[in-house]
């Protein structure tokens, strides 16, 4: 889109075989014979073929994707996209960086085929920028993926491609992966449901665990809190971590009430700005419209929580630059953004900090514990303030700037990573002036998607969210 061109919204819904359909309505249909695997996959590419000329949310097209032919997965024949930076077999995965020529994939990646266990018809991969590091999904010499509630505007990141499939009615579902909020943050710019889980719900790839503190959960971008809720037991009829306590299928509230905290500026002092503190008093308002118990709470993290999370976070781009030449022929380190080669500096500044920045890091799940005591969730935004213009946390910002508006605006989500609890972006009922959405996030104890769930199926019946084809 030209810089002079006008912004706007866009969204692929129309009369076809998936119709204003979720996944779990769309695999229904199916399984009733009213539309077929083949007819929905079809609909969905012309679908995203009417919207990637604005959105550019799309890495790789497969032509004639495979659907399945046997019935029995909850997703059964619902298209759906495979973030680039998790191995497809016979696709490239590049990570979203000019650094490297990728090479096609040999084989699926682990959460992969969990993923396909669920009968999904995966038409192709998403974009994300370089490595995951960034909250949005912008690049220093191609298009932005763009919200496609507002065009002009950011779709988040690091799962900005998937989020902006799923919201523009492309497809129901899609994968997103999450290291530091990149399921999260671009559910809250897409007004989408994106559910964090607990560190070791799914299955985990390689990569995740050879690091020394894993950050990483798998998982998807949804449009209802049912899908998600589907993904999830499906995923745990695939495999089931005998650690976790068991999930199973949530299909709708509970009638127990909570004890609920709620936070307003993040632990280490970031304000937030009004939109978005609105949205978490009128969520208070609502939760206590419906029997909950809602109440303050203090999180008393380490303050240099944030400097060690950016030094682990420069330690990651440090080691994908010296092992990079796994990925692909001719890796390039210098051919890294500007984000990507500031992290690595700015560890290689503080390299001698890293036993200390591990264990400090590791002990935040003791703080994290202690603000639990007596509570079932935490809300809290999402991000300190609402959704940033394309351009605000592009790569071509000069790094000293662009890390600060980085700090100012990731500044809930790494928590959840680092102690590996499960947390949840729910779209506010609100939105800014520009009509983006806005939204909050629940956060729970190690285990606790169950309750997440519940929560969140209750919030969506008091107050159903807003659909991008009635704006």
């Amino acid at each position: 889109m030209s810089t002079f061109e006008k912004s706007i919204t866009v969204h692929a819904f129309r009369d076809d075989s998936l119709g204003e359909h979720d996944a779990v309505g769309l695999a229904e249909a199916m399984r009733r014979g009213e539309v077929s695997a083949a007819e929905v996959a079809r609909d969905a590419a012309e679908r995203v073929r009417t919207v990637e000329a604005r959105l550019h949310a799309v890495q790789v097209h497969i032509d004639a994707p495979a659907h399945a032919t046997k019935a029995g997965g909850a997703f059964t024949g619902v298209p759906t996209f495979v973030k680039d930076n998790t191995d497809y077999t016979g696709l490239p995965t590049g990570h979203g960086s000019a650094a490297f020529t990728p090479r096609p994939a040999r084989r699926h990646a682990p959460f992969t085929r969990q993923f396909l266990s669920s009968g999904v018809t995966v038409l192709g991969k998403t974009r994300l920028p370089e490595f995951g590091f960034s909250p949005t999904t912008e690049y220093e010499g191609a298009e932005p993926v763009r919200n496609p509630w507002n065009t002009g505007y950011s779709a988040g990141g690091s799962s900005g491609g998937s989020a902006a499939l799923v919201a523009s009615g492309a497809v129901p579902i899609a994968h997103a992966n999450d290291g530091g909020g990149s399921i999260r943050i671009p559910a809250a710019c897409c007004g989408l449901v994106g559910l964090k889980p607990t560190r070791g719900r799914v299955v985990a790839n390689a990569q995740s665990r050879q690091l020394p503190l894993d950050l990483v959960s798998d998982g998807i971008v949804s449009r209802s809190v049912r899908d998600t809720a589907a993904f999830l037991a499906a995923a745990e009829r695939y495999w089931r971590n005998p650690k976790l306590p068991p999930l199973g299928l949530v299909q709708g509230p509970s009638e127990r009430r909570l004890r609920i905290g709620f936070l307003l500026d993040s632990p280490n002092g970031v304000p937030c700005d009004t939109v978005t503190r609105e949205a978490v008093t009128d969520t208070v308002a609502r939760l206590e419209r419906l029997g909950h118990t809602v109440e303050p709470v203090e999180l008393a993290i380490d303050p240099r929580f944030t400097p060690d999370f950016l030094t682990y976070w420069g330690m990651l781009s440090f080691l994908l630059s010296v092992t990079g030449r796994t990925f692909g022929a001719a890796f390039d380190r210098d051919s890294m953004d500007a984000l990507s080669r500031g992290l690595r500096e700015t560890y290689l500044e503080n390299w001698r900090r890293t036993p200390a920045v591990l264990r400090r890091l590791k002990r935040t799940r003791e703080a994290y514990a202690a603000a639990f005591r007596g509570l079932d969730v935490v809300l809290s935004p999402v991000l300190a303030h609402t959704t940033p213009p394309i351009g605000h946390l592009s790569p071509a910002v000069p790094y000293s700037t662009l890390i600060e508006r980085i700090l100012a605006y990731v500044a809930f989500t790494p928590l959840n990573n680092v102690v590996g609890t499960p947390s949840v972006s729910l779209p506010a009922t609100s939105a800014t002036e520009n009509g983006l959405p806005v939204g909050v996030m629940f956060s729970g104890r190690p285990g606790s998607e169950r309750t997440l769930l519940e929560l969140a199926f209750e919030l969506e019946a008091d107050g159903p969210f807003r659909r991008i084809q009635d704006v």
